[in-house]
């Protein structure tokens, strides 16, 4: 197999080994990660750090103005419940960043120049990437509710609510990390390529993570109402704590469907003119 199926990367023995060769960039990429871990710990400690800040400095103030039951440590006990899952979700949406930086990286320090010389699935490198992401959320996840539990945290989920929240967040890291690796290879730096994924982190807060978009100015509330982490937060609430999801799972499985495509799409087109220069 020459080196030039690399580019074409379309048909033929190159379709063929596509799996095989996604496993091997997804165990660069998690071998990478064990010997870098920086990027991985400073991700995971931002939602734990904003887990603590919301619990135990704005927890009872918040659970109070927001009308949740008892006052007090009780009154941040209950929002400690409602805060939870909006802080489950930011630990998804921190983790995209890492794609963002794996894939640029990739791209200026000259390594996909020489997976250009070598007989392999192009779609390979950024699946490596995608999925390698994935499974670093899926670590950071359990850390996260492990320390929301350990804060107050009382779900009410059975065996399959769980399930069921677990494969939405694992969709969203998914759609998540194809849109962040479009931006790592949009960007120029990796410094770039950090900061490009960052408003994703913090779109939760702008939806119903913290507080209820009732709450909220007209305008911002119509923002928080319409953006698509609000039915995938509310989804992931009321597949915690028991309570109705109403329409919002249909509208959180197509935001994360469009995500998806869309994020393909975008990295698949940038990766494309990127090997072909």
């Amino acid at each position: 197999m020459s080196a030039t199926s690399y580019t074409a990367g379309t048909t033929g023995p190159t379709r063929s080994h596509a799996l095989r060769d996604s496993l091997t960039m997804l165990r660069r990429n998690l071998k990478r990660a064990q010997r870098y871990p920086s990027m991985t710990l400073s991700i995971v400690a931002m939602p734990i750090l904003m887990l603590l800040l919301f619990v135990y400095v704005f927890g009872g103030a918040i659970g109070d103005g927001m009308g949740l039951p008892g006052g007090g440590a009780d009154g941040r006990g209950e929002y400690t419940n409602y805060v939870t899952p909006g802080i489950i979700l930011m630990a998804v949406t921190a983790g995209a960043i890492s794609t963002a930086v794996s894939v640029c990286g990739d791209m200026t320090e000259g390594i996909v120049n020489r997976f250009r010389t070598m007989a392999i699935s192009r779609g390979s490198v950024l699946t490596g990437h995608v999925v390698g992401n994935v499974v670093q959320t899926l670590v950071s996840l359990v850390l996260v509710i492990g320390v929301a539990l350990a804060v107050g945290f009382r779900p009410n989920a059975g065996p399959v609510e769980w399930a069921a929240a677990l494969g939405i967040l694992v969709l969203l890291a998914f759609a998540l990390s194809w849109v962040s690796a479009a931006m790592g290879l949009g960007a120029k730096t990796v410094e770039a390529a950090s900061n490009a994924p960052a408003p994703l982190t913090f779109l939760p807060f702008l939806g119903s993570a913290v507080v209820t978009p009732e709450s909220m100015p007209t305008g911002l509330r119509w923002f928080a109402e319409y953006q698509p982490f609000t039915p995938i937060n509310e989804t992931l609430r009321g597949l915690l704590l028991g309570t109705g999801i109403g329409t919002s799972g249909v509208q959180a499985l197509a935001w994360i469907a469009g995500l998806t495509l869309v994020g393909f799409l975008w990295a698949r087109s940038v990766f494309g003119r990127a090997v072909k220069r």
